[in-house]
């Protein structure tokens, strides 16, 4: 086993990217390792898809003891149980259906493992099951650990991407939901956004300010098109309104954040 792999992102985390790069998870998933400096034991978050090499690295970066879920979808979970048989780590998330010799995730509870403090926030919205992980311990690891930033860092899963806005996977993912969420991620305040796709991102009170803005404005839009198309319109013709660039492959991930918004405005 040895502590070099994967990038140092933090004191507390390091990242492995998952060799998936796509229009959906954009460079590829980023798997997390939390553990404390000197430890050898750490906590994997979201092992990702059932890519072998990936896993070996995974499982050689250190003692896995737990395995954490940020949310359902199978660039996140496919390697659930390969990477059990791998490490015999219990596995957690906040459905039950991908835990593995272990309870389900619980809103608020602390979880202390491999010398980290982790905090449990549920964060609906992408998914109706999407969590992120709170490290109020950690600090930039250009400070080597010693001067501790005063609210850490956050992995968001891809409620908070590292860049751009995430699809809201409606009708199990719900525009309210989502907004809560990020209301709730800004009370962290500067904290460092570790996230599921893409680079880190500074001050995590900032990322959400900005990512609330960008949902009033297509707010705004979709009750445009609305006034303009007839309140009759179809999904289809209110997304095409107002995804005029979109690539076609990145269309279906459009109308379900759309349609999460029509849900929203009561349509």
């Amino acid at each position: 086993m040895t502590q070099d792999a994967g990038i140092r992102t933090t004191a507390l985390a390091r990242r492995l990217t998952a060799p998936n790069p796509g229009p959906m998870t954009l460079d590829g998933t980023n798997s997390w390792l939390i553990g404390a400096p000197g430890q050898q034991d750490v906590v994997v978050v979201d092992p990702g898809p059932a890519d072998r090499g990936h896993l070996a690295a995974l499982a050689a970066a250190g003692r896995t003891v737990l395995t954490l879920i940020t949310h359902r979808h199978a660039d996140h979970t496919e390697a659930v149980d390969d990477f059990h048989a791998l490490t015999g780590a219990p596995v957690r998330a906040f459905l039950a259906e991908f835990c593995r010799d272990a309870d389900p995730l619980v809103d608020r509870e602390t979880i202390e493992a491999a010398g980290c403090r982790i905090r449990v926030l549920h964060t609906p919205g992408h998914t109706s099951d999407s969590v992120s992980f709170h490290l109020p311990d950690d600090a930039p690891a250009a400070d080597g650990g010693a001067a501790v930033r005063a609210a850490g860092s956050v992995l968001t899963g891809d409620t908070v991407l590292g860049r751009g806005t995430t699809m809201l996977d409606h009708p199990d993912g719900s525009l309210g939901d989502y907004l809560r969420s990020l209301q709730r991620l800004a009370v962290l305040g500067e904290a460092l956004v570790l996230p599921a796709h893409a680079d880190v991102r500074e001050d995590v009170e900032a990322v959400c300010e900005e990512l609330l803005e960008h949902r009033m404005q297509r707010l705004a839009e979709v009750r445009e098109a609305l006034r303009v198309l007839g309140r009759a319109a179809t999904l289809e013709a209110i997304t095409a309104r107002i995804y005029v660039d979109v690539p076609a492959h990145v269309l279906p991930a459009a109308r379900s954040s759309v349609g999460a918004q029509l849900a929203y405005l009561g349509f």
